[in-house]
């Protein structure tokens, strides 16, 4: 359940008049406590109760529970006397007289003593019943979770009430109510003042709370001294908030007596103070998007992922300025100015979580540098360094616009406790609320990040965030647009991740601004395949990398979250005298450059090539028949076929990756002209032919009509009547080669097919290829190269004869080592024979993060074998890792290319 479903329910039983059946109808709440056991419990039948005392209720291993009207403490004494002497502990002692409630976790020896009428925001003490500890509980559901919840029942109500609604005006009141909830929690508002002015002032039918409101928001944004005498005594106790969340005027809503409940509710049963904004933000933006309500608590970044961001950015840099002016008056004072300098945006902000994170991380070292002055025993007045109005961030969403400006000014206003609480005499008052720098509703890459945050000369500036990713065929319409608007009439731009844009219009603005950094998160696709060429080559021109996050899975504290691969990058001015850092594994490396690969090496960009640079043989798509499914056969259809006296060898096995890599079973007709003219008299070849040409004669392709005069024939045979000329098979192999296989196996499933097996264009094919060559591709090399340079489709790896295989680097390979390469190739073709099985079993997917299934220990040992071997191939001594392979061949890459121009 919900956490409020558990809240609601067990609020149902406290507002019953008769609490008789209490303790049955709480037990009832806890789904695992079997509904036998409870009613039996409700009847009095069994032996479900093993106490006969009036008023006690004792479940075996579960509860020992009594309700009394003697005092209360004297009353848990006993019952926990009584408890100690048996011999088989219940999980929970629980008295109540209801109307305070004594309770205690027999394992953990946590106590709960609250009123009963509290009883609902508590549930989570007794969850060890449902076999969730409490510990963990509240690991996965902060109090931001449970405001989220309570926020999205009330938003869900309001919006069915109010059709009409403008979605600003509806989600404007949203904003101004959880502002108003947070402020009576926290001091900025008498304690619980605005919920009980709702319970005084308000009919419980909500018909007049829409009048409380308005006169409410309306004097919220008027100074104490300017507010109409004639106002209600009760809205001339509110102070003056301003920061721009008043100023517009309230839209008429229509409430309920269930809306207004919700919200009375969330004041009552939700402790804001324990709120974090930047985890907060996020769920509340999801409230509101239907396709994500579902998971709420999912769609937030950690904290410890933003700060893999913004640590290496500038935090790190400021902390060690820090420590280095310990002692020193001046270079404190310094540091201090600086920090209230700094502009900091985020252009694509959402709820303003980096924002947040960011402003606290700054706030703190404020509060640092301050303590440490007053550790020189100099006094100094405390004025204010780090404001608001540094902060800018761009958003497309309106709603999480204002919901970015609320978790900001949550921040400030926990800051400025955290302020008062650990420097003597420095206050810093939350209200009138300090006015944002600038949360801008638009497309950022429409928008002129310049117009959003003026940034005059030498202004240290930072830009950071996780932008949307989107691969280039998953991008709409107008989302292509706005990537042709950052990158002008270079059609290059169709192939590139929505983020590009954000990194190009970053650059921008550094080269504009010599003091501007910047570093965003990114899926790994932009450092890989064919984006690397266009888009590094175009930025790298005037910038350089200087931090690198390599691969990991970002993820957030939520519980079932789902984690994508990424990176984090980091981009300056070029500036060789400053490092420059490669993060991996939490281990960090200083390195002399950092190339668009993620590597430490120089600039590489791979690019396609037409032929093969390596001296290997040739690589080709396999086949191509576009003929509407009628030359394909199915293993039923084949045997009927094959029992005619077929010539010419017509009947041939059809293999593509899926085929190969599952052990899947399809035919084709292969026939050139003769071919079918010897076998045209068999109506069941003559019919299938015949429909070949009546469906290509119907295609829109030109090609495809054009090929309509040959239907006994593939459309493109993929070199294979060159490579087999006179069908000469004997003693003659292909290798197949998936275009596209799994990205959670160790290795790429290849293999060496029969000559006259057809290889189909879902896979790639070289023909009549030596033994050795298949060892190859089959390499930690080679997949290295695949992985970094191939890219990916989804997670999974994509091969292309161009960009993969005519690039990869081959050293000059001895005959001895070709053969070394041959017998442990044939070594692993055994052991897939041996061990039986499809590929796909074989090889697992032991990197597959939901139910990883490992690959056959045999065939990984052999294959290490020949990684070995391939490894002394390019380096005597071998290599300690992928990047180490990686560096080595992107450096043999670009001397190859040398070489070649």
């Amino acid at each position: 359940m919900a956490i409020t479903e558990y809240e609601d329910k067990i609020q149902e039983i406290i507002d019953k008049n008769d609490h008789d059946g209490f303790i049955a109808d709480f037990l009832s709440v806890y789904e695992k406590i079997p509904r036998a056991t409870i009613t039996k419990l409700r009847k009095g039948i069994g032996r479900v109760n093993l106490s006969k005392e009036p008023g006690e209720v004792y479940l075996k291993n579960k509860l020992y529970y009594k309700a009394t009207d003697q005092p209360l403490m004297q009353t848990y004494a006993d019952l926990e006397k009584k408890v100690d002497e048996l011999g088989s502990k219940p999980r929970y002692i629980f008295v109540t007289d209801f109307k305070d409630v004594l309770a205690k976790d027999t394992k953990t020896n946590d106590s709960l003593s609250i009123k009963f009428k509290d009883l609902p925001q508590y549930f989570d003490f007794f969850l060890a019943w449902n076999g969730i500890e409490k510990a963990d509980f509240e690991k996965e559901n902060p109090a931001d979770v449970r405001a989220a919840e309570r926020f999205a029942k009330l938003y869900d109500i309001i919006t069915k009430d109010n059709p009409d609604a403008s979605p600003h005006g509806l989600n404007l009141f949203l904003i101004r109510l959880l502002f108003c909830l947070f402020a009576e929690d926290t001091g900025i508002f008498e304690q619980d003042r605005f919920t009980n002015d709702i319970m005084a002032y308000t009919k419980a039918d909500g018909s007049d709370f829409n009048g409380f409101i308005k006169i409410l928001f309306e004097n919220l944004d008027v100074q104490e001294n300017l507010r109409s005498a004639s106002l209600p005594s009760w809205v001339k106790k509110y102070p003056y908030v301003d920061g721009d969340l008043f100023i517009e005027p309230h839209e008429s809503l229509t409430f309920t007596a269930e809306s207004r409940s919700k919200i009375v509710d969330a004041g009552k049963k939700l402790n804001w103070d324990s709120i974090n904004p930047d985890i907060l933000g996020s769920m509340l933006q999801a409230v509101a998007a239907e396709d994500v309500r579902s998971h709420l608590g999912m769609h937030y970044t950690s904290v410890p992922n933003i700060m893999k961001v913004i640590k290496p950015l500038f935090l790190d840099e400021l902390r060690n300025e820090f420590d280095k002016a310990k002692g020193d008056m001046s270079k404190l004072q310094a540091l201090y100015d600086r920090l209230g300098k700094i502009k900091f945006m985020d252009p694509a902000c959402g709820s303003g979580n980096f924002l947040v994170v960011t402003y606290k991380e700054l706030r703190q070292l404020e509060i640092d540098i301050l303590k440490e002055e007053n550790n020189l025993g100099v006094a100094t007045m405390y004025i204010p360094s780090v404001t608001l109005n540094q902060f800018y961030g761009i958003e497309i969403d309106d709603f999480a616009c204002d919901v970015a400006r609320l978790s900001l000014w949550i921040a400030e206003h926990q800051m400025n406790k955290k302020l008062s609480e650990e420097v003597a005499d420095a206050v810093r008052p939350t209200l009138p609320l300090q006015h944002v720098g600038g949360i801008m509703q638009g497309n950022a890459l429409r928008l002129n990040w310049d117009n959003v945050m003026t940034i005059e000369n030498n202004e240290e500036v930072y830009l950071f965030g996780n932008p949307p990713y989107l691969g280039a065929k998953w991008q709409s319409e107008e989302q292509k647009n706005d990537l042709k608007n950052v990158f002008g009439k270079d059609s290059k731009y169709k192939k590139l991740d929505y983020i590009s844009g954000w990194f190009e219009k970053g650059t921008e603005l550094i080269n504009k601004k010599h003091k501007v950094k910047l570093a965003f998160v990114t899926t790994n696709s932009i450092t890989q395949g064919e984006q690397v060429s266009f888009l590094w080559k175009r930025l790298l021109k005037s910038v350089e990398i200087f931090f690198a996050y390599q691969s990991f899975m970002w993820k957030n504290n939520a519980k079932n979250n789902a984690g994508v691969s990424v990176e984090i990058i980091g981009l300056r001015e070029p500036d060789n005298r400053l490092p420059k850092a490669i993060y991996s594994n939490e281990k960090k490396k200083l390195v002399k450059n950092i190339s668009p690969y993620i590597t430490e090496s120089e600039n590489y960009f791979v690019e396609a090539a037409n032929s093969p640079l390596n001296n290997l043989p040739r690589m080709v798509m396999g086949s191509m028949p576009r003929d509407g499914g009628n030359l394909i056969l199915s293993e039923e259809e084949k045997e009927r076929i094959e029992s005619l006296p077929l010539k010419d060898n017509i009947l041939r096995r059809y293999v593509g990756a899926n085929e190969f890599i599952n052990d899947k079973k399809r035919y084709c007709l292969w026939m050139n002209q003769k071919a079918y003219q010897d076998n045209s008299m068999f109506s069941e070849i003559r019919d299938r032919v015949e429909a070949v040409k009546e469906y290509r004669e119907k295609s829109r392709a030109e090609s495809t009509r054009k090929a309509a005069e040959t239907p006994w024939a593939f459309v493109q045979k993929g070199e294979y009547e060159a490579a087999y000329p006179n069908n000469s098979y004997d003693r003659k192999y292909s290798i197949i080669v998936p275009k596209t296989s799994s990205g959670n196996r160790l290795y790429v499933p290849m293999g060496l097919l029969s000559a006259d097996d057809i290889i189909f264009d879902k896979a790639m094919a070289i023909y009549n290829a030596e033994v050795w060559v298949l060892g190859l591709l089959q390499s930690r090399m080679h997949l290295v190269w695949l992985n970094s340079i191939g890219g990916k489709l989804k997670m999974d790896f994509s091969y292309s004869s161009s960009l993969v295989y005519n690039t990869f680097p081959v050293p000059d390979l001895s005959t001895r080592r070709k053969n070394e390469i041959t017998d442990l190739t044939l070594k692993i073709l055994d052991i897939r024979n041996e061990e039986g099985g499809t590929l796909a079993e074989l090889y697992g997917s032991p990197l597959a993060e939901k139910n990883p299934k490992p690959m056959n220990s045999k065939l990984l040992k052999a294959h290490r074998e020949l990684d070995q071997v391939v490894d002394r191939a390019y380096k005597a001594a071998g290599f300690k890792d992928d990047r180490e392979r990686l560096t080595l061949l992107l450096k043999m890459y670009a001397e190859r290319i040398r070489d070649v121009n």
